[in-house]
């Protein structure tokens, strides 16, 4: 049931995103907006959007950049 859930999630928030969704620019409030929109539970770009906002609150915003990009490619995968 919990995967059903998650999965219903997951699809509802990519039904929000436009078919043709370019990378977002790697900002402190894009990131944020990201965090919010990210379906619960421990997926591998659930944990690097929370990598990404640990480096956002140290000022290091390069890697911050890095997990972001990387969080965006892995919620894109099919």
């Amino acid at each position: 049931m919990k995967k059903v859930l998650m999965s219903a999630a997951l699809l509802s928030a990519m039904a929000l995103t436009p078919a043709s969704a370019a990378m977002m620019k790697c900002t402190a409030d894009n990131i944020g907006k990201s965090a919010m929109m990210m379906a619960p539970g421990q997926t591998p770009a659930n944990k690097e959007m929370a990598m990404a906002n640990t480096e956002v609150s140290k000022g290091k915003m390069g890697s911050a950049c890095s997990h972001y990009m990387k969080a965006q490619k892995l919620s894109m995968a099919k």
